[in-house]
């Protein structure tokens, strides 16, 4: 078993290189993202003090996150307190609309996401909330996640939900 995992990581390690190799020919948009998929969740994932903490007020409950210490994290920041109204969207998210698209110009042009991963899809400029994980998407910004469990918020089903600063 060992000597296939070997094997599995020399063969992974090659290809990496190939296509670092010919990312340059493949211009800069394709590029950029091969190098963000290398080096891993960038700095979307970054731990620090410059992380803001929100939360989610749905009824009587309340459900912590941390927004990224991105650029764009800090726009939506700003836009805080918010009221939006949250609906399903093909049973992998809930969307609102926010009031002004977020400046997404120095974001990474797409995102895999994960449960708990807070959202902003750039070509329509709404807020999404990934209960399930889903494929790598062009336009998807991460702006943070949530902390506590989704549970709550999925079982509100579609509806208000105010999202505000945690000083």
């Amino acid at each position: 078993m060992a000597k296939i995992d070997e094997t599995r990581r020399a063969l992974l390690a090659a290809a990496t290189r190939a296509a670092l190799l010919a990312a340059p020919a493949l211009g800069a948009p394709a590029a950029r993202l091969l190098a963000e998929t290398q080096a891993g969740p960038g700095p979307a994932a970054t731990q620090g003090d410059d992380m803001t903490r929100i939360r989610f007020v749905v009824g009587a409950t309340t459900l912590s996150a941390t927004l990224d210490a991105t650029e764009v994290a800090r726009d939506f920041a700003a836009l805080l307190p918010l009221e939006l109204e949250l609906r399903d969207y093909h049973g992998i998210e809930k969307i609102a609309d926010l009031p002004r698209r977020l400046n997404t110009d120095a974001a990474p042009e797409s995102h895999a996401p994960e449960r708990g991963d807070i959202t902003v899809y750039a070509p329509w400029g709404n807020l999404a909330i990934f209960y399930k994980p889903f494929a790598r998407s062009r336009g998807l910004v991460r702006l943070g996640a949530f902390d506590d469990d989704l549970d709550p918020l999925l079982s509100a089903g579609d509806g208000r939900v105010r999202i505000e600063r945690v000083d």
